[in-house]
């Protein structure tokens, strides 16, 4: 049975995906394919475990002026929306995608967190955490959110024994890695940045990844594009190579990454299985430009064939 989940996307984005040959800074570049979605690394983790069969709950900070495409998505996929509105539109972020597969992100401001809007989330997600043990926080936070209160809303879940999922990056992510959550997903650079110092190697970032454990941190998942996964649980380190697939868009392949983690864990898979199946969920995203589970029964027959190893225990 699979368990309900409460997503947190605190700084939404509509997000306009355009492909190109190679990008030419400076001069006309011709687009071949474009697509908008409403997303937001939180809704695109709920897109995901919604297709995988959860009964998702989504909330955070929408922006009244722009949200229809939000509100269309939410009641397409059947997602309770829980989201605070606040005055002002989303931000919009154009992601130019080169046949070599180099990502240019223009990500613009969004909304801004007001003092109302702040106390009115608080309550808001006081409130969700009643009825769900399964949070995942995830993405950037809006101007005007400080980050001590980000962490304190992360260390309140976490007092309250809720399995809290974190992805973001920079300022938030060390905020938030001082509240001990239940997982981390870093990618390589993210990690980097946290560690203080560049981490090329398989056994850096396991040295990095051991520190994160040590300070309580159940699960590290270590995300390396195409080099595959790392993952640290109890006192193992595993990992996962994806297949070579054909690239449309990086763009949505780590949230989708999450929630196969989320998922395969919920339902208490073996642990080479649930990373199997998440890495086949990341590969099948990088060839698609919208975030989601078309077809899972392909996804079934590509994580049986990804070599998902343990590689030993942590120092």
């Amino acid at each position: 049975m699979t368990e309900p989940v409460l997503t947190v996307t605190l700084n939404p984005a509509l997000d306009m995906t355009a492909g190109l040959d190679t990008l030419a800074p400076g001069a006309v570049n011709l687009i071949s394919s474009s697509g908008v979605h409403a997303a937001g690394k939180g809704i695109n983790v709920a897109r995901v475990l919604s297709d995988l069969g959860h009964p998702v709950t989504v909330t955070g900070l929408l922006g009244q002026d722009n949200q229809d495409r939000f509100v269309e998505l939410f009641a397409r996929q059947g997602m309770t929306d829980a989201f605070v509105r606040v005055p002002g539109a989303n931000r919009q972020n154009i992601k130019l995608v080169e046949q070599s597969r180099r990502v240019t992100d223009l990500n613009f401001p969004g909304i801004c967190a007001t003092d109302d809007a702040i106390d009115h989330f608080t309550t808001q997600l006081t409130s969700l955490a009643q009825s769900h043990e399964l949070i995942v926080v995830a993405g950037s936070l809006p101007r005007g959110l400080p980050t001590d209160t980000f962490r304190q809303w992360l260390q309140t879940l976490r007092d309250q024994h809720k399995r809290v999922v974190l992805d973001t990056s920079g300022a938030a992510l060390g905020a938030g890695l001082s509240a001990h959550p239940w997982l981390v997903k870093p990618n390589q650079e993210e990690l980097s940045q946290w560690a203080g110092s560049e981490l090329n190697t398989e056994a850096e970032l396991m040295a990095a990844g051991d520190r994160l454990a040590a300070s309580g941190i159940d699960h590290v998942v270590i995300s390396r594009g195409e080099q595959g996964v790392l993952w640290h649980h109890r006192r193992c380190w595993y990992r996962a190579t994806p297949p070579s697939v054909p690239v449309v868009s990086t763009v949505g392949a780590g949230d989708t990454l999450v929630a196969g983690m989320c998922h395969g864990i919920s339902l208490g898979l073996p642990p080479t299985e649930t990373l199997a199946l998440a890495t086949a969920l990341s590969a099948l995203a990088v060839s698609r430009t919208d975030v989601g589970v078309p077809d899972l029964q392909q996804v079934h027959d590509m994580a049986a064939q990804i070599p998902a190893e343990l590689l030993g225990a942590s120092l």
